[in-house]
């Protein structure tokens, strides 16, 4: 019975990882509008991505979310070519997250001061599960989140590593709230 059982295990997590490193979710279609867009700092192509979207006016306003806290907008505004008015109309830096759980407190914050019901999240394709189911916790009831994914090649151990974060935030939320116990 034990052996049947730890095979099953196995064979769940064996499929779930090749599922989770095999299946990366893809890049939203540009025509997507939403109400703003909320970038996760990181890997390469985030930023560029979501001012791509804010500059093709698929959504009127921008959350950088996770910037350090040394850089500077007119930094950022001259790394980047943002022009200034874009810049101030539009974009709003983060300095209160360092890692996505804060990403997403962050997030929704911003997301219920400005009265937002639908957002576009850009962050790598790796990081895109954790970092959606993050955030769907923290927004308020409503807000429709569209996920867009910016293409990378993550090594296996990142890979490995993000899987494991990801499966074990849900394990633990199941465990401190199991679904037959709904508040």
């Amino acid at each position: 019975m034990f052996r049947r059982t730890a095979a099953f295990v196995l064979l769940f997590w064996l499929f779930g990882f090749v599922w989770f490193a095999v299946a990366l979710p893809d890049a939203l279609d540009m025509s997507v509008k939403t109400d703003a867009v909320i970038v996760l700092t990181g890997s390469r192509g985030r930023i560029e991505r979501s001012l791509e979207v804010l500059k093709e006016r698929q959504a009127p306003r921008l959350l950088i979310s996770g910037v350090d806290r040394e850089v500077r907008p007119g930094e950022l505004a001259a790394e980047y070519r943002i022009p200034d008015a874009l810049m101030k109309c539009c974009i709003t830096l983060g300095y209160e997250a360092y890692d996505t759980r804060s990403n997403a407190l962050e997030a929704a914050d911003w997301v219920k001061r400005h009265h937002i019901h639908s957002i576009r999240l850009v962050t790598a394709d790796w990081h895109m599960r954790r970092a959606a189911y993050e955030l769907a916790r923290e927004l308020p009831k409503g807000v429709t989140i569209r996920e867009d994914a910016v293409p990378s090649r993550p090594s296996l151990s990142t890979l490995f590593l993000e899987f494991h974060k990801y499966f074990g935030r849900m394990a633990l939320d199941t465990w401190n709230r199991p679904p037959w116990k709904k508040s």
